[in-house]
């Protein structure tokens, strides 16, 4: 708790730099857009709310807190009584919901707020660009107000919002893969032309093979250690279509009519989505409840049997939850590359800014250089008097989605019991992970023969 009250205070410091609209910058901080800067400062709203909730299900919490003297008390489904603390509430997966369920409803509520506004000069601009400090009170006010939410449907019903959620940012991450991918290979094409090709070719060629040798070892390692001769059809069908689909694509795009259409398509981008495909399949066969076609991790590295978990769930086995699972780590940091690149896009890829409602080329590039003010603090400059460089609306809908994909991620996609007091895989996450891969796959595939099949449209 004393952690969670730490970064609650250096959020609170923090939020001091942006007051009003455009946001502030100190004088060590260089000139930039404040279309940028803002979606910089919600993506920390959003990272602070991960931090707090990985913070509350570390392991051992429960027991530190309950060493303070006269700071916890429980038999109440209240996390506050009497100027004590339920700890059983306030540390653990039901922390991860409700600290999840107050950042999706935040984003939501500003989603909502935010629908339509078409410049910085729409009055509701200045509420998404300033009152920092009373936006964290918002959201620290949510916070509160969750861990009032009695156990009982909520858990259920929230898991449920939280697999749907899930898989529509899953999708969003690879866009963003994909528009990542399409931008790093343009740039250092345009390189190579300005000079030494030699040397950028080597490199695009380099890591197009790192990413397939990496994607071609996952593909290995899944049959050898989580299919059985006579068992795991599930996961044998599941690495097999998606080894295929991601050599279609592959083929694709490198296709002679592809090129002609789009120069700068080609295999780094397809190596790319390929490794990102292998790393969703491994993520969703670890969700079977099948423990002899889904080892640990940890068993795989020692050699030893997993341990059998307290509390089993009738007429079907469970594991040990635990959220420093390999998977959920790499899922985690995946997360929060794509929150950040999310945050300082400026994509030339006209399909994916359409997806993402983006503008063409506008967010990181300074036209001009923040003059500073008579305080002698610079402002950023205000880049979207004409039009907004991306739609408010939509990016708070990313920032809803992705609280409940850290939700599931550091709850392991397990599905709760009414009281948590269980937590066990379920096959319908399974089978959310590998649908979303499959519409992410499809959605690369278009962008690749869409201009073949609109030859008419502008697909620069």
């Amino acid at each position: 708790m004393g952690a969670c009250l730490a970064i609650s205070s250096l959020a609170s410091c923090a939020s001091c730099l942006c007051g009003s609209a455009p946001c502030l910058l100190s004088s060590c901080c260089p000139s930039t857009y404040n279309s940028t800067m803002t979606r910089l400062a919600f993506s920390f709203l959003l990272l602070l709310g991960t931090m707090v909730s990985v913070i509350m299900i570390l392991p051992g919490m429960e027991e530190h807190l309950k060493k303070i003297p006269g700071f916890c008390v429980g038999g109440t489904t209240i996390p506050f009584s009497e100027n004590k603390v339920n700890c059983d509430i306030i540390v653990g997966y039901k922390s991860v919901y409700r600290m999840c369920f107050a950042m999706a409803c935040f984003f939501f509520l500003f989603a909502v707020i935010m629908i339509r506004v078409r410049s910085s000069k729409d009055p509701r601009a200045a509420i998404q660009n300033g009152f920092w400090f009373f936006k964290f009170l918002v959201l620290v006010g949510i916070t509160v107000g969750a861990f009032f939410i009695p156990d009982g449907t909520f858990n259920s019903v929230w898991y449920y919002f939280g697999m749907v959620g899930s898989f529509i940012f899953i999708v969003i991450q690879l866009i963003l893969l994909v528009d990542f991918a399409h931008s790093w290979n343009q740039s250092w094409l345009e390189k190579a032309e300005d000079g030494n090709p030699k040397c950028w070719y080597t490199a695009l060629l380099f890591f197009t093979i790192i990413h397939y040798a990496l994607a071609i070892a996952g593909v290995v390692l899944l049959y050898v250690f989580y299919t059985l001769p006579d068992d795991c059809t599930e996961h044998k069908v599941f690495i097999s279509l998606n080894l295929i689909f991601c050599i279609i694509v592959s083929i694709v795009s490198i296709l002679p009519k592809v090129q002609e259409a789009q120069p700068t398509s080609g295999l780094l981008q397809a190596s790319l989505i390929s490794l990102y495909t292998m790393y969703v399949t491994w993520s969703a066969i670890t969700n079977n409840a099948n423990r002899k076609c889904n080892p640990s991790l940890l068993s795989l590295v020692s050699g030893t049997t997993p341990v059998p978990p307290l509390g089993p769930v009738p007429s079907q086995p469970t594991t040990t939850t635990q959220w420093w699972d390999a998977q959920g780590i790499v899922g985690l940091l995946i997360f929060l590359f794509c929150t950040l690149y999310a945050s300082i896009r400026s994509s030339n890829n006209t399909q994916v800014n359409r997806l993402m409602q983006t503008e063409e080329g506008r967010g990181l590039t300074i036209a001009e250089e923040a003059e500073p003010g008579e305080d002698g603090v610079r402002r950023a400059v205000d880049n979207e008097e004409d039009g907004v460089t991306y739609s408010y609306c939509f990016f708070h809908l990313c920032l809803c989605l992705a609280s409940v994909y850290i939700m599931m991620t550091l709850t392991n996609w397990y599905q709760p019991d009414s009281n948590y007091e269980a937590m066990q895989t379920s096959m319908p996450a399974v089978w959310v992970k590998i649908c979303s891969s499959w519409l992410g796959l499809l959605i690369y595939l278009w962008t690749l023969v869409a201009p073949l099949i609109f030859p008419d449209r502008d697909f620069s």
